[in-house]
């Protein structure tokens, strides 16, 4: 079966540091872009972080930067995003995906994946609150 899974969510306090991953069972990540996205109750979905497929190229959303770290271990066939001083704004799910563009052509391909993604695959989603 082919599928993405999320894992890492949970409630922390404003300030606090959370690592999420992305898993990938039954297919290789090495060949796609990946995105980390999230939607709040009521919001758009946001594009917060993408990888181009060599983990060479990242963006983050402005409202991200500075505080999130996203990287890849094909190893471990495996994204994660770091998240550290976390607001009470970042509170979503926060969902991962295969892009169909592994980012690669230049830094706007991979910006591209963030803001009009092309998924092949999506998680089912992890929750992070951030809260006092």
């Amino acid at each position: 079966q082919l599928q993405l899974v999320e894992s890492g969510g949970g409630l922390v306090t404003p300030g606090g540091s959370l690592r999420l991953s992305c898993a990938a069972s039954g297919f290789t990540l090495d060949y796609y872009g990946i995105g980390w996205y999230r939607q709040a109750p009521g919001k758009e979905r946001e594009g917060v972080s993408c990888i181009s497929s060599s983990g060479g190229s990242t963006y983050y959303a402005d409202s991200v930067k500075g505080r999130f770290t996203i990287s890849r271990d094909s190893a471990k066939n495996t994204v994660y995003l770091q998240m550290n001083s976390l607001k009470p704004e970042d509170t979503a799910v926060y969902y991962c995906a295969a892009d169909l563009s592994d980012g690669e052509t230049s830094h706007f391909s991979v910006q591209a994946i963030c803001v009009s993604p092309d998924s092949a695959y999506w998680g089912q989603g992890t929750q992070v609150t951030v809260s006092s």
